[in-house]
This record gives C-alpha cells, sequence and structure tokens, in this order.
C-alpha cells in the first residue's frame, strides 16, 4: 500500500517512461509571451470546457499542458491555434486576437482524430505542412518536396515517403505529423498528446526536436496526462482541470497540493528524484 502523498512527491500515470531531459544552451530572446489568454473561458452548451484561464506561452520554451482526461487539454490547444473560437476572453499571438488559424502557429491534433484510411503517401502527408502557406491552385514546387524529404529524414522516415499513411504503426504516425510540422516552420507548435502510444525511441525522439525547436527559439506547447513526461521534458507545466490550477517550473508546481486539485485519486505516487532532485 503506497505512503500518503507529501509536498516533495512527484505523482506519475501507471506507464510512464522517462525519455532525456531537455538540456541543450538556448539562445538569448526576447522575453515578451508570444501566445496569451486573457480570461479565456470556452463552453459546449451548458458545459464549461475551460473557465477564465489566463495563461503566457513565451519564445524558447516547451510548456507541458498537464491534466486527467476531459480537463479542457485539448480545447485550451484548439483556442490557441485559432480552429476554436473562445466563448469569453481572449487569444492573443504577438500582441493581436487569435481570430482564426495563423500560419506561423503550427498544430498538431491527436492521432485518434485521423482517417487513417484515406489514400495518401508518407510524403504527401508531410507536403501538407507547406498547404497553408500557398493557394491550393499552385502545385508544390521541387523545393517543397526537398523540404519534405528532409523533414522526414529528420524523423527517421524517408524511407517510407511512398507508403499508404495507415500501413504505419502508432509511432511512425506520429513521426510523420511531426515531419509535417516541421516542413510547415512555425514559431510557435502546439502538439495534442503526442507522446501517447508510441514507443520509447519515438518519445526521445520527440524530446530531441522539442529541444531543438526550443533552442531556435520556438515555442513549444504540448497536452499530456503523463506526469513523469511532463517532469523531464518541459520547462514550464500548466496544471489544469477546466481552470489553472499552476503554472510554473515543474519542481514549483508539481506538489502535492496542486496535483490532489488536477487528478485527485489517479496518479500513483513515486519519489520526486524523478524530476532531478536530491535523493
Amino acid at each position: 500500500m503506497p505512503r500518503p502523498m507529501t509536498d516533495g512527491d512527484v505523482a506519475v500515470m501507471t506507464g510512464a517512461t522517462q525519455p532525456s531531459p531537455l538540456s541543450s544552451p538556448r539562445l538569448l530572446v526576447s522575453s515578451t509571451p508570444r501566445l496569451v489568454t486573457e480570461g479565456l473561458s470556452v463552453h459546449f452548451g451548458p458545459r464549461s470546457a475551460l473557465d477564465a484561464i489566463d495563461a503566457r506561452f513565451g519564445p524558447a520554451e516547451t510548456v507541458s499542458l498537464l491534466g486527467p482526461n476531459g480537463a479542457g487539454k485539448s480545447t485550451l490547444l484548439k483556442a490557441l491555434a485559432g480552429v476554436l473560437p473562445p466563448t469569453h476572453g481572449v487569444v492573443r499571438l504577438d500582441g493581436t486576437p487569435v481570430r482564426r488559424p495563423s500560419p506561423a502557429v503550427v498544430y498538431v491534433p491527436q492521432r485518434t482524430g485521423v482517417d487513417w484510411t484515406f489514400p495518401v503517401s508518407v510524403l504527401d502527408v508531410a507536403l501538407m505542412g507547406r498547404a497553408a502557406r500557398r493557394s491550393r491552385l499552385t502545385p508544390f514546387a521541387a523545393r517543397d518536396r526537398a523540404d519534405a524529404l528532409a523533414a522526414l529524414e529528420r524523423v527517421g522516415m524517408r524511407r517510407f515517403a511512398d507508403v499508404q499513411i495507415g500501413q504505419l504503426s502508432g509511432g511512425q504516425q506520429q513521426r510523420v505529423f511531426l515531419a509535417r510540422a516541421l516542413v510547415q516552420d512555425g514559431d510557435v507548435y502546439l502538439l495534442d498528446e503526442p507522446f501517447a502510444g508510441v514507443d520509447v525511441p519515438t518519445q526521445e525522439l520527440l524530446v530531441a526536436i522539442f529541444g531543438r525547436l526550443r533552442d531556435a527559439g520556438k515555442t513549444i506547447v504540448y497536452a499530456t496526462h503523463d506526469l513523469l513526461q511532463a517532469a523531464v521534458s518541459s520547462d514550464r507545466v500548466l496544471l489544469l482541470n477546466r481552470r489553472l490550477i499552476a503554472a510554473g517550473p515543474p519542481r514549483d508546481v508539481m506538489t502535492a497540493p496542486n496535483l490532489r486539485a488536477t487528478f485527485g485519486g489517479e496518479a500513483v505516487i513515486i519519489q520526486d528524484d524523478a524530476m532531478g532532485g536530491p535523493p
């Protein structure tokens, strides 16, 4: 039987795995937030998905949205991406209210929401990263194809370029989604449960690429319910359960009271040395 939770503990969901932490040096960039939410609320009829969220996301940082299923993580990402309008409040990108998707913001949805039977190849999916920046009537240029193949190479998927996307494993599909995101070359990357259902090598690849994007001054925000993943692969964590419970560095906000407020009794308890702290 587990011992009682203390403020020195970290809770992790059963089955979590631990990738390499983000540790490479970063460029000196402006501290001005790139994305800001002010009193952001989203309601679906009488049901509230998000309540009065005030949050900031700066350049050159990786932020995890951490909470149980139904906490509003996906809803917040869609609002940040401009694909879901707020019921109340506002989202600002570089100071301008977000009312529609922007080429500067790359949104990667959950794999479970994709029709994997659609007859497109891995290369076709990667090329979709250029679709938002060009007319639908304009064919892809040779440079677009070269950039898509280069992105597939970065994620270890170039040799699958001609394979139909539905023939891949879950981890391979997530790699292709990441390649499409890299082809978009945005300033902000919003990813919904990118670590869900993928193997350890793919998790490690995702963390490494997030680190390189962050070091280049990009903003990375991803949703997860895996506490250990968030603790070791984020600069900041937002604990979310329809409202914002806490925000800040993992060690500061992933305390027992905050985790109880976020997850209730759904977590398994381990020592806080998972975050690199003293034993």
